[in-house]
């Protein structure tokens, strides 16, 4: 039997209704905290799943990334927001990075006390500089 949200407009309680399709439109609804049939059905929320494609399209325009040089903290939320868009694990430091930008530390400041933070993760850039894996081969 499917559920309906209902509201009513006396007491401001929300509540379901369980009620089988032929039922929903004929049946009379009244609050179950107030007895009142002063109540409206409610449009429940709707939850879209994106692709990856269409998430990183959002970042795709150029005007978002615009003035984040100057502004820490406005590049830690875009780094925070791009990290929830990707969907998947980021590495042990980007939560400290983030952290540090959000409170308003410059790239250039976390740079010196994170050196090596770019280990391992291959090239990366961060606040206009970009950072090499250090792997290096030796021939005899």
């Amino acid at each position: 039997m499917p559920t309906y949200d209902y509201i009513c407009h006396n007491c401001h309680k929300r509540f379901d209704v369980f009620m089988t399709y032929q039922e929903y439109g004929t049946r009379p609804v009244t609050c179950p905290h107030c007895s009142s049939g002063n109540v409206a059905r409610r449009v429940p929320r709707v939850r879209v799943l994106k692709g990856e494609e269409a998430r990183l399209e959002a970042f795709s325009d150029p005007a978002k990334f615009a003035g984040l040089e100057d502004d820490p903290r406005a590049m830690g939320r875009m780094f925070r927001e791009m990290g929830s868009a990707l969907g998947e694990e980021m590495p042990p430091q980007f939560d400290e990075i983030v952290e540090r930008l959000e409170a308003g530390q410059s790239p250039e400041e976390i740079e010196k006390t994170m050196p090596d933070w770019g280990e391992g993760l291959g090239t990366q850039e961060f606040g206009g500089h970009s950072h090499e894996d250090h792997t290096h081969s030796h021939e005899d």
